[in-house]
């Protein structure tokens, strides 16, 4: 009995799109050896996060997968670990990183790291600085935290 094949479509446009993102180009080279899973904690932790397989639908193209709120980038500790281990230079978190720039960029993002990024756009820090933050700091002889320059820091990523 013939088994029947099964086609794959690849969306080069999205490809193109994710190669012009900081990072994002060096999916091109990865060969799917898997050595990215070996170390990474999000992967041991998360049946749904898989550095390899982010890989694998980059070169796909599967941009329903890996841009939404729902996508598994999102579950990525940023350990480097990935790119620690790669033999071939792919650099899965900064195709990661790439992916949810693009995401954001969209207004993809998932609603947490959306407020995230609204706090440190209004505050410069991601937490809310409380007085119980500052007096847990002095009693660990901590110096108090100061104000960050927003205007500054806007000023630096308007570049």
């Amino acid at each position: 009995m013939a088994r029947k094949r099964q086609s794959i479509e690849i969306n080069f446009t999205f490809r193109e799109q994710l190669n012009e993102v900081l990072g994002g180009a060096h999916h091109n080279y990865c060969y799917q050896c898997g050595a990215c899973v070996a170390q990474c904690p999000a992967a041991r932790y998360s049946d749904t996060f898989n550095p390899r397989s982010i890989v694998l639908d980059a070169l796909l193209g599967r941009e329903d997968v890996l841009v939404s709120p729902d996508s598994p980038i999102w579950l990525c500790t940023n350990c480097y670990s990935c790119y620690e281990r790669c033999p071939q230079d792919v650099r899965p978190i900064e195709v990661i990183i790439a992916l949810k720039n693009m995401a954001a960029d969209r207004g993809l993002a998932p609603g947490q790291v959306a407020s995230l990024t609204d706090n440190i756009t209004k505050e410069g820090v991601s937490g809310i600085v409380t007085p119980a933050v500052q007096r847990i700091r002095e009693s660990l002889g901590l110096p108090k935290l100061k104000p960050v320059p927003v205007d500054e820091m806007l000023k630096i990523l308007e570049d």
